[in-house]
């Protein structure tokens, strides 16, 4: 997913705007909200995600991910890569190593979706 994409996924940046349950979404946001739903529909990378959301100093190196798997390195690294293409995920490469960082504009857009407007009915 392209940056145009992400800020195609609700509002823009600093605008939480209207959630998904009191305006209905444009074909577009639709297309680009399913694209980053699919990327986390993986169990493998919602605990890539996780693990990258919840590291320490806010990256995680590739290195410690993929032991935590019993999955091949090639296959972590591709659902990195989903995670990466979907907007959620950005990565540094370091000598040998690529260390990942959570977007938090792309989760605080998911989040600011679905989220019940003030007042709504239960």
């Amino acid at each position: 997913m392209s940056k145009q994409e992400v800020v195609a996924l609700g509002r823009g940046a600093g605008d939480c705007g209207p959630g998904l349950l009191s305006t209905p979404l444009d074909e577009e946001q639709a297309d680009s909200l399913a694209k980053v739903f699919k990327a986390l529909g993986d169990p493998v990378r919602l605990r890539l995600l996780s693990m990258i959301a919840s590291g320490a100093g806010g990256e995680v190196c590739v290195c410690d991910l993929t032991p935590a798997f019993d999955l091949s390195q090639p296959t972590i690294s591709h659902h990195l890569k989903l995670l990466k293409q979907a907007g959620l995920i950005d990565s540094e490469r370091r000598g040998t190593w690529v260390y990942y960082r959570l977007l938090p504009e792309t989760t605080d857009r998911l989040a600011a979706i679905l989220t019940r407007p003030a007042g709504a009915a239960s």
